[in-house]
């Protein structure tokens, strides 16, 4: 569908773990004007039966959080790890 309106790079569909479309997706197009053009054309525009709101994909606090948070795990020393591993060795051995 937004091929119509220029070069698609890629286009994504939310998807529940289950398989079954969130409702919402994302395509990302070669230039912005054409990605301005496809938002103009296709916002509100019926696909089978359901009105389509084609709006430029914005940030939000959580996306925010995730990103600050796995940042933060990337810089975890390796150190914690190796008492975790080591605590749960503990347990192993307390259990067996």
């Amino acid at each position: 569908m937004f091929s119509a309106q220029g070069e698609v790079i890629s286009a994504k569909v939310i998807k529940w773990t289950d398989g079954k479309s969130r409702g919402f997706g994302f395509v990302e197009m070669t230039t912005e004007d054409e990605a301005k053009q496809a938002i103009e054309k296709m916002n509100q525009s019926t696909v089978k039966d359901r009105v389509l709101v084609v709006s430029e994909a914005k940030e939000t606090e959580r996306s925010n959080f995730n990103r600050d948070t796995s940042r933060r795990r990337s810089y975890s020393s390796d150190s914690s790890k190796d008492d975790l591993n080591s605590k749960l060795r503990q347990l192993k051995r307390k259990f067996k």
